[in-house]
């Protein structure tokens, strides 16, 4: 590979906000990098889980680790039940864009009611609730991605 299509990558790298290219061409082998040689921080992700009665639910990074007090609306009751997801994919809160949404802060909800879609793989699946209550909280927002085992609703029983 001569110098000027070696200049042109790093351009394209440039142009694109690439950090690194790699490319191999029979024996040869060309790898690029931009960039400071410091890694990024790494992404840490906070989730919460239900907590038995008396201990309230704390994120992980907590007032002990932070050494900062905890806002009151970051410990949730300890009476309500998730409801999760049992795959990954993309939450939808209603069937269809025009229509109305499975359930609101405030319904009412049986066993086996579908409360909202999770799309996965083109394919738009019905979830429904493992449990009956009040929906006291939503978690997640309409079209955001879902992993296995993320709750998505809070029910009080």
């Amino acid at each position: 590979m001569e110098l000027d299509q070696i200049k042109e990558l790093i351009e394209m790298m440039k142009a694109n906000d690439l950090c690194e290219l790699e490319i191999v061409d029979g024996q040869t082998r060309i790898a690029l990098k931009r960039g400071s040689d410091v890694p990024a921080a790494p992404v840490v992700a906070i989730t919460s889980a239900v907590m038995p009665e008396g201990v309230g639910n704390v994120p992980a990074a907590n007032s002990a680790s932070t050494g900062t007090a905890l806002p009151a609306e970051t410990i949730r009751q300890e009476n309500l039940l998730e409801v999760t997801s049992p795959m990954v994919g993309t939450y939808f809160s209603a069937p269809s864009p025009n229509a109305d949404t499975f359930v609101e802060i405030g319904s009412k909800i049986e066993k086996d009611q579908v409360v909202c879609i999770i799309e996965a793989m083109k394919v738009m699946n019905e979830i429904k609730s493992e449990v009956a209550g009040t929906v006291k909280e939503i978690l997640v927002s309409n079209g955001s991605s879902v992993e296995f085992g993320q709750p998505i609703l809070l029910v009080e029983p």
